[in-house]
């Protein structure tokens, strides 16, 4: 028996996404409204397809994680869960709290985003979520590993790494 890896990666011009965010830190203090001209790369591992011998189509891996980064541009990320920043969802509005601070966001240009904090590092973990879930429902696949890359800027990026649990 060989011990082969295989491995496909994308890091298209197209899986970016322009977002406004701010995260927590040290406990107590918390950033400025800024925004990030991300970038997405993604990594997945298999063994090869024994019917078309590669690990994943990349047009249908492409089109499955450009949906999500889509999901994300040009709007504000705001994190659910996190322990010191309060979010009031309305209607029509969403209102985040932070100490005696307060924004106010149209609804439609949000996207509440069930994480701690909207770090490179979650980000990543969210992306990696959403396109394992669609891998595994729309094609049936799941990879041995799957691996996130978020670039917030030049030279400055977070990767999320994901494997099934040993049976």
């Amino acid at each position: 028996m060989t011990n082969e890896t295989f491995k496909v990666s994308i890091t298209k011009d197209n899986l970016i996404f322009c977002a406004g965010h701010f995260i927590s830190y040290a406990g107590h203090q918390c950033e400025r409204l800024h925004g990030h001209n991300y970038r997405t790369a993604v990594e997945i591992e298999a063994p090869l397809d024994t019917t078309d011998y590669y690990v994943f189509d990349f047009v249908a891996l492409k089109q499955q994680a450009q949906a999500i980064t889509n999901a994300l541009d040009h709007h504000m990320l705001i994190a659910t869960r996190n322990p010191v920043i309060h979010v009031d969802e309305q209607p029509r509005q969403v209102r985040v709290s932070y100490r005696d601070r307060e924004w106010v966001f149209p609804r439609e240009d949000c996207v509440l985003l069930p994480i701690e904090n909207t770090t490179a590092e979650l980000l990543a973990r969210y992306i990696a979520q959403r396109l394992q879930k669609v891998l595994r429902e729309q094609f049936q696949f799941t990879p041995t590993i799957l691996r996130i890359e978020v670039e917030e800027n030049v030279g400055q990026s977070a990767t999320y790494t994901w494997q099934p649990e040993p049976t």
